[in-house]
């Protein structure tokens, strides 16, 4: 099993990087938590600057690809947790926002824009922060990268209007794909939002990392074998915060086996509305099974249904607790019998690994290199080709 394996053995494979950062990932989770209880302090008088300035804000998460997914996964949750009165959430990709800022950057609202970079050296990275700079009047940024190198850390680090948290040095993947980048983005950006309470999140951090390990530990050999099954096509589902984190794994598919593998993301009731033409013989179905008793009634109800379906592949449930229900309408039932938490929103540390695994040995089954997939360079790790035209506004 490569997760667990040496380094000659992953190397093999071409798998070296992307099998440690996967596995690595429950021990980047508590350097996370421990960063930022060390920056509690400065994190308040950030957040209290601007509270005691503007009585609403704008928060804006952003990124690009699966940066941009850290956003869709967690703004369902922080939505719900922050007053609304105050406080307006969105998640907007850079890339929407470089390529059409007058539909999304409002001068006159003060925001706070929430960006995500691996690298931090993505042109859309930096583009995205120099236009908030230029067109809203009162903007603030929170920056969270992997890279105290990158552009983007460098060329705002000394503005006070920036508040910068670097992730362990470990979550700079060096693989192709994000694995442990997103999960520690996603993580501080979640404890920010609640940084208030960051000691009462404690045993919840607790309870992911020791989950993270038993998936890890427990799970790999199953993974491994659904990847070797014949299939041509995967579907993910996902209700709520599974939403953007079905998109996440399915990147993340596509991405570690350089395209060969046709995927699709949605939610258990949005599939039925002309996604589900997908389904046949060649198209496995993966669905993040809801912790919430009333969303889960959702997610059942879809598993019947294409259960019933006679012209279909394997259907694969991630659970955090047993279902009974769940185990009869599919074909496999992967549960890492996790404790109640809070919310669904953390229970997607744990979903993701599984997204993770399977899609390295997919990549592995199919012949390609995990760390390396796409060798003749049309698709980089870090995005290549674009060019950042100046906005001097809507015409």
């Amino acid at each position: 099993m490569l997760l667990h394996a040496n380094e000659k053995i992953r190397e093999t494979y071409g798998a070296c990087f992307t099998a440690k950062e996967i596995a690595q990932q429950p021990d980047l989770w508590e350097q996370v938590y421990s960063n930022v209880q060390s920056n509690h302090h400065e994190i308040t008088a950030f957040f209290s600057h601007i509270s005691r300035r503007h009585e609403q804000t704008r928060v804006i998460f952003t990124g690009a690809g699966t940066s941009a997914f850290v956003g869709d996964t967690i703004v369902p949750y922080i939505k719900r947790i922050v007053d609304v009165k105050k406080t307006h959430i969105e998640s907007i990709p850079t890339t929407n926002i470089v390529s059409s800022p007058y539909y999304y950057l409002q001068p006159n609202i003060p925001t706070i824009l929430v960006s995500f970079a691996r690298s931090g050296n993505s042109p859309e990275s930096v583009a995205a922060v120099e236009l908030a700079e230029q067109m809203i009047h009162s903007v603030y940024h929170i920056i969270l990268t992997c890279n105290e190198e990158g552009n983007l850390a460098k060329q705002f680090q000394h503005k006070e209007n920036v508040f910068i948290m670097y992730m362990p040095k470990e979550a700079n993947d060096r693989g192709f794909a994000m694995t442990g980048s997103f999960t520690s983005m996603m993580l501080t950006a979640l404890l920010l939002c609640n940084y208030n309470e960051i000691p009462l999140l404690q045993s919840s951090i607790t309870d992911i990392v020791q989950l993270g390990k038993k998936v890890i530990e427990k799970q790999e050999r199953e993974m491994k074998q659904i990847a070797e099954k014949e299939f041509h096509k995967i579907v993910f589902l996902g209700s709520g915060v599974f939403e953007g984190l079905s998109r996440e794994a399915a990147l993340k598919f596509l991405e570690l086996t350089a395209g060969r593998i046709p995927i699709m993301f949605d939610t258990p009731l949005g599939f039925r509305h002309g996604p589900k033409s997908i389904l046949d013989k060649d198209t496995a179905v993966v669905l993040f099974l809801s912790n919430d008793e009333y969303t889960k009634k959702y997610d059942l109800d879809l598993l019947r249904e294409i259960y019933q379906e006679k012209d279909r592949n394997d259907i694969i449930v991630i659970a955090h607790q047993d279902s009974q229900e769940a185990r009869q309408y599919c074909n496999t039932f992967l549960c890492h019998d996790g404790n109640d938490l809070k919310d669904d929103v953390y229970i997607t540390f744990i979903y993701i690994l599984y997204g993770q695994i399977l899609a390295l040995y997919k990549s592995i089954a199919l012949g390609i290199t995990p760390d390396n997939p796409c060798p003749s360079g049309s698709v980089n790790r870090v995005v290549q080709g674009v060019t950042v035209h100046p906005y001097k506004g809507k015409e």
